[in-house]
């Protein structure tokens, strides 16, 4: 969501920090600031329109500054206005910029006003910035450390104070912040990848912690208050992944480059091996009896695939909930369960709220399934696979995704072979199966031009069901979430057997169909659905594999995909959804890399 960056050094970094907020943007933002100190006074230019409007300001107004923090909001608290945008001011001596959600931000208003203090805004950062101010005896290090004792909920904060012109302090709990360790200058950001060009040395601080950077260098500590040194870990550039190309969107880069992400997710995998996921994986898969999946939104997905794998593949019983839900309901912990979370950022709040939640209940074995190797959710789990995507800069997730089930059949023909259910032969053609994975999701990408002619029809519609069966379920619940998300059609999947409870009173001639049809054991049922829909007038739009003897008709259209690929079909007929949606969206001109609304990396509640 939101996003920071600051800055410590002897040069203007104002340039510095715009390109931070650039290379945030696609985590999605609708207001955005810079503040420095300028002759010893906090200044600050504000938009609630684009970084490159904020840019104009800056230029106009020729900001500069050898100290200073930005940031991208994503409303909570308080209306995109200019008024509630970040940085927020305590007085005009403090400047604040913040991530993430105060839960007892109400009683601390109380509080403060009560102390005399006036509040311009309708944010809850506008209480940190007073509570720091009022705490300030001259040291800031100590006065934020003093004040986020008192914060209830999640954040990450960069403050400036004028009587520290040098100085820029950052604390984080429960959202992400770096810290940037340069030569001779330091910077603090909500990403790593803000910093590209800047530095590729980072300390990631862990929750409760607080940094001061000056020109001297960081300090660091604890939620005790103790002094720490952090691990420096160096995260290759990533410059080229924020570059277009000759793409339209990043959403449609992304969507072409999966053969090379799941090449890349697939290099790894010589033999379905247990040291694939930690060295201590071969001891946790040997005592686990069951499987806890946990994750949101696409990622939620993935895990609705993984459990038709897992329980027919490694015939081990696999549940599967939304993090968001499991954290707040009452559970039965089976402490011998593996506990997997699946985040493409690693960083989602309720993701990791939901592990914290599970190890709390006594569950010990823990894997996170992630493509940022630096992250919360990998740093706290004791296994893990990586899922190499790279950046992924759309809001509306693709190759995070596909990658995301390819690290998930790894997992589950592993645990299949440690517990005598894929023979050598079976797991020699899984192996095989996955590296031909590029080359037919090639083939599935030539299908885009007889894509975009469907989605010019489905443009024109406010509603759309999707359909699929068993294995290619989520996947339809995958294809309909990307439809709503950036095209903002009204879309609804179901399992293609529930259409006569109750889904097939809204098929009309008005209701497009888009259906998932592979040949696998359920054609024969998946056809009779078919029909339920063709006889009431409804329009189909079917992908179906060659050997279907599903033909186009009246009312009744058929993409054919190349070839069907068994358990690994999932992967292969998400492809063809993903470019539905995206070229629905550029027919409707929609905002296709920001949809309205969302946010890339969710780090607040």
């Amino acid at each position: 969501m939101c996003g920071i960056v600051g800055a410590v050094a002897q040069r203007n970094i104002v340039p510095v920090l715009i390109e931070g907020l650039r290379r945030l943007e696609y985590r999605g933002y609708d207001s955005c600031g810079v503040a420095v100190l300028a002759g010893g006074e906090p200044t600050r230019a504000r938009s609630v329109a684009r970084v490159a409007d904020l840019d104009a300001q800056v230029r106009d107004c020729r900001l500069a500054g050898m100290s200073g923090i930005a940031h991208t909001r994503w409303a909570t608290h308080g209306a995109p206005v200019t008024d509630n945008a970040h940085p927020i001011f305590s007085r005009d001596a403090l400047a604040i910029v913040h991530n993430g959600i105060i839960e007892n931000y109400e009683s601390l208003r109380e509080m403060l006003r009560d102390k005399g203090y006036t509040f311009v805004s309708q944010t809850d950062t506008e209480v940190i910035a007073h509570l720091i101010h009022r705490v300030y005896r001259g040291d800031l290090f100590a006065a934020v450390r003093e004040a986020v004792g008192q914060l209830h909920g999640a954040y990450a904060i960069a403050v400036l104070h004028k009587d520290q012109p040098d100085t820029v302090v950052g604390a984080r709990q429960g959202s992400p912040l770096v810290v940037g360790m340069g030569d001779g200058e330091y910077f603090l950001a909500s990403d790593a990848l803000a910093l590209a060009g800047s530095t590729g040395d980072f300390v990631f601080l862990e929750d409760g912690d607080v940094c001061e950077l000056t020109l001297g260098g960081v300090r660091m500590a604890d939620r005790s208050g103790a002094s720490v040194r952090r691990q420096v870990r160096h995260v290759s550039a990533y410059g080229g992944a924020v570059e277009l190309g000759p793409y339209r969107h990043f959403m449609q880069k992304e969507i072409f480059e999966q053969p090379r992400a799941i090449g890349d997710t697939i290099a790894q995998v010589d033999h379905f091996e247990a040291s694939l996921f930690g060295a201590e994986a071969g001891r946790v898969f040997a005592g686990i009896d069951s499987l806890l999946i946990l994750a949101c939104g696409t990622s939620y997905y993935s895990a609705l695939t993984a459990k038709y794998w897992l329980e027919s593949v490694a015939k081990i019983a696999t549940q599967v909930e939304i993090a968001s839900e499991y954290r707040y309901r009452e559970s039965v912990p089976d402490r011998k369960a593996l506990v997997v979370v699946i985040s493409q950022s690693g960083e989602t709040a309720d993701t990791l709220a939901a592990l914290r939640h599970a190890q709390s209940l006594g569950h010990a074995h823990t894997l996170a399934v992630c493509n940022v190797a630096t992250s919360a959710i990998v740093r706290q789990t004791s296994l893990s696979f990586l899922t190499h995507a790279g950046t992924e800069i759309g809001v509306a997730s693709t190759k995070a995704f596909t990658t995301q089930l390819v690290a998930l059949f790894t997992l589950t023909v592993t645990l299949g072979r440690l517990r005598g259910h894929v023979s050598a032969t079976q797991e020699a053609n899984y192996i095989s199966q996955l590296r031909h994975l590029p080359a037919a999701l090639n083939s599935v990408l030539a299908l885009e031009p007889q894509i975009i002619a469907w989605a010019e029809e489905l443009s024109r519609k406010e509603h759309a069901l999707f359909l699929g069966r068993g294995l290619h379920y989520p996947i339809a619940l995958e294809g309909a979430l990307k439809l709503k998300e950036i095209s903002y059609i009204h879309a609804e999947a179901y399992p293609a057997g529930e259409l006569k409870h109750g889904p097939l009173a809204l098929v009309t001639k008005a209701m497009p169909v888009v259906t998932v049809a592979p040949n696998d054991a359920q054609l024969e049922k998946l056809k009779s659905n078919l029909h339920e829909v063709h006889a009431r007038g409804g329009e189909l739009y079917v992908f179906a594999d060659a050997d279907t003897k599903i033909v186009n008709d009246e009312g009744l259209h058929v993409i054919r995909m190349p070839e069907h690929y068994g358990l690994l079909s999932p992967i292969l007929h998400v492809v063809p959804l993903q470019l539905l949606a995206y070229h629905t969206a550029c027919a409707r001109g929609t905002d296709v890399d920001k949809p309205r609304n969302l946010a890339k990396s969710v780090t607040v509640e």
